[in-house]
């Protein structure tokens, strides 16, 4: 793939369960490393509830109602230990879904990507953030009946290092863990392995000119790389936030200053409640967009719910949360390399639920050039450009944007238009 590139605008069950199986794989049973009394919820593989919800609750007038009363009350939402959850979790947190009629449960938290697709195709949970590429595989490998809905978030991954790695050619030779084959992460490492003239290997043991990749469970990564089982992690915060506070790691590069403002994980929910349940969609996702706008005005405080010092959703402690919210410091990741871009005026994570075609496009098209141990076949027929009307629905999106404020509440074009910007250098 080109840098700097601008743009304006069928695998079997069989074979997508051993991406899944590969994708549980991991070190099981390591805790996350600095969690302390918080650790519980990031050490168990089993699926759990989150255990209360936040203290105080933060007074927010609701936004303008859908059409009409949702045609469910109940809500269950499955999640990953990682602040990408955040707008599903704060939304939680501050009874917003309440004030549109819903009925949540506590949201599941689930310790893999692999255990939050198998809940989904079962129907054990109706609304999930699921990493972008997994839910394009998803609809067209298995051909599973689901719907993109909104962005849940920009940005928030960063590929993190042991402190003696210095640049992308240090990996030479080395061990690099991935979430899962098909994420934004793995996609962007091999973009800054192919410019570094280094190939990424899937199988087999690293060599000189090569970078093995193992996927691994995000709570797992910072455990490992202490131990130097794997010289480096691409991942979500706070995991990240979790190596630097415990100084176990440094982050090398952020992955929004390489694609900028891209969606790692997105909203998705099943397809016939899309289409039979419009309302109960729409005051879903409008919660989920009100929630946005709060955690992009109220980082710190965000982070405070998430921890276990608000509603206790997230292991890890309140300070990496925090840190993985607001910490982008051009002064102090200039100099490493880690931001590149400072005219970007990216964030470290931010918030906002529109879902652009651009974007869909230009991931399809990197996705077909991302090595992964798996069959791709599916994608040899999928139309990049053709991809997002099959596999998004953006009504809900576009009107919960109206309905919290409008686009300048997300630093977003009022057009809901964009250019893709990637840019490895």
């Amino acid at each position: 793939m080109p840098t700097d590139r601008v743009v304006t605008e069928g695998v079997n069950r069989r074979g997508f369960l051993r991406l899944l199986s590969v994708g549980a794989a991991g070190l099981a049973g390591a805790a996350l490393i600095g969690c302390g009394s918080d650790s519980g919820a990031g050490g168990e593989s089993a699926a759990k509830g989150a255990s209360g919800t936040a203290t105080t609750k933060a007074a927010i007038p609701a936004a303008s109602p859908p059409a009409g009363p949702p045609e469910q009350k109940t809500l269950r939402i499955g999640h990953l230990p990682i602040t990408d959850a955040a707008p599903l979790l704060i939304a939680h947190a501050n009874d917003i879904y309440k004030q549109y009629g819903l009925e949540p449960e506590k949201p599941t938290l689930f310790r893999s990507w692999s255990q939050i697709a198998e809940a989904f195709q079962a129907k054990q949970v109706d609304v999930v953030h699921m990493l972008m590429p997994m839910a394009i595989s998803l609809k067209f490998g298995q051909n599973v009946p689901l719907k993109i809905v909104a962005w849940n978030h920009e940005g928030g991954s960063a590929l993190t290092v042991r402190n003696e790695v210095n640049s992308i050619a240090d990996l030479n030779g080395k061990t690099v863990a991935i979430p899962f084959p098909h994420s934004i992460h793995n996609i962007v490492l091999q973009m800054l392995l192919r410019d570094a003239n280094l190939k990424p290997i899937v199988t087999g043991d690293a060599s000189p000119g090569s970078v093995k990749l193992v996927v691994m469970n995000p709570p797992d990564m910072p455990p490992a790389l202490a131990n130097n089982s794997i010289q480096g992690f691409i991942v979500a915060d706070p995991f990240n936030a979790v190596a630097e506070v415990n100084k176990v790691g440094k982050v090398l590069r952020f992955v929004p200053d390489v694609w900028y403002r891209h969606a790692c994980c997105v909203v998705v929910m099943h397809e016939d409640d899309v289409k039979n349940k419009p309302n109960w969609a729409q005051s879903v996702i409008t919660s989920v967009a009100q929630a946005q706008v709060y955690a992009r005005e109220n980082r710190s405080e965000a982070a405070r719910l998430l921890s276990a010092d608000g509603g206790n959703y997230l292991p890890q402690p309140r300070g990496a949360i925090e840190r993985a919210l607001t910490h982008y410091d051009v002064a102090e990741y200039g100099p490493t390399g880690a931001i590149k871009h400072a005219d970007w005026g990216s964030q470290r994570i931010d918030f906002e639920p529109f879902p652009y075609p651009t974007y869909t496009a230009e991931l399809v098209k990197a996705m077909k050039e991302t090595v992964i141990d798996g069959d791709q076949s599916f994608l040899n027929a999928l139309d990049p450009a053709l991809a997002h009307g099959q596999v998004v629905e953006d009504k809900f999106a576009r009107a919960a944007i109206t309905a919290v404020g409008g686009p300048a509440k997300f630093g977003i074009d009022a057009s809901l238009s964009r250019t893709e910007r990637i840019s490895v250098k």
